[in-house]
């Protein structure tokens, strides 16, 4: 068994210092998730260039299928230019009309959408109203028991109100981190302190889990009035691009093997200390978090084989 994990939404080269690296937050939760035993989809759209040709096969070297990909054939692939702070926090300059802008709800793409086990998507590549109304369409034509996860990503002046809480209402979870934590509080006048805060955003959006991320202040997770909160592991930092992108993969498979709350945030913590170990989005991961999910995965293809033996 193998669930079916969509990353929805951008996917790009990140002009890091130390030189092109596959980006995009959609694209990096798609290989994380195919790298901790997902079958795992990226919808996107790249240009008819060399930089689209060079992701097509970057895509299909880390082992993600390549046909969910379209093709532009007048919109470049999408760049974005990226510094490093001293303690290596990324700052993006993300350039704009480009294939990303344009993705489409074809009809390959709902099929994909419509057998779906989890679809991640963000604020950024909803910037542009095609891509927007083919993301909201992709995402709501997934089934009522899959995991919708709003990784809200906010980017530069890339988001609004209507943006966000469109997302919000087909969602049913939500990952953020602390900045973004404080830009919903002041758009949703939440009160109260950070916990309080969540149990708003939960309770009005009828969420299922809320996960925030904070840096060296490490992590939370509320799910059904649980709490789990873990500090920082002080790992050593690299840099920071595509570690929350991790932490999501990992929770997503978590979640999707209804592992305890605890659990799941430890692993989901594990994999991100480890890309912030890396350069880049998207290192290879070591073999003890490649194969963590695998003992959940036998268990549960095992039981879906009785299933269906039993009821032959």
């Amino acid at each position: 068994m193998s669930f079916k994990v969509i990353g929805l939404g951008e996917v790009l080269w990140d002009l890091l210092p130390s030189g092109p690296q596959l980006g995009g937050a959609p694209a990096n939760f798609a290989c994380h998730a195919s790298q901790l035993g997902a079958e795992a989809h990226l919808i996107s759209r790249v240009g008819q260039d060399k930089r689209g040709d060079e992701i097509v096969h970057r895509i299909h070297e880390l082992g993600l299928s390549v046909s969910d990909l379209q093709v532009d054939a007048a919109a470049p692939t999408g760049t974005v230019c990226v510094s490093l702070s001293g303690s290596g926090v990324p700052e993006y300059a993300i350039h704009e009309e480009v294939a990303w802008d344009r993705i489409a709800a074809s009809p390959e793409a709902l099929t994909i959408a419509c057998t779906a086990d989890a679809v991640c998507f963000g604020t950024l590549a909803q910037r542009s109203a095609v891509s927007r109304a083919a993301i909201q369409r992709l995402v709501s034509a997934s089934s009522a028991n899959a995991l919708r996860v709003f990784d809200i990503n906010l980017r530069q002046r890339f988001y609004d109100q209507e943006i966000i809480e469109q997302s919000l209402k087909i969602a049913n979870v939500l990952k953020l981190n602390d900045q973004e934590l404080a830009v919903l509080s002041l758009m949703f006048e939440l009160t109260g302190g950070v916990h309080d805060k969540i149990e708003q955003l939960a309770s009005r959006f009828g969420l299922q889990l809320v996960a925030l991320t904070r840096a060296e202040h490490g992590s939370l997770l509320y799910q059904s009035r649980s709490w789990s909160e873990l500090r920082d592991g002080q790992a050593d930092v690299v840099d920071t691009v595509g570690a929350g992108d991790a932490f999501t993969a990992a929770l997503v498979m978590g979640l999707l093997l209804r592992f305890r709350l605890e659990d799941i945030h430890r692993n989901a913590a594990e994999v991100a200390a480890f890309v912030c170990s890396c350069h880049g989005a998207t290192p290879a991961l070591p073999p003890h978090l490649r194969t963590m999910f695998l003992p959940g995965l036998t268990e549960a293809r095992i039981a879906t084989d009785f299933l269906r033996f039993t009821s032959s």
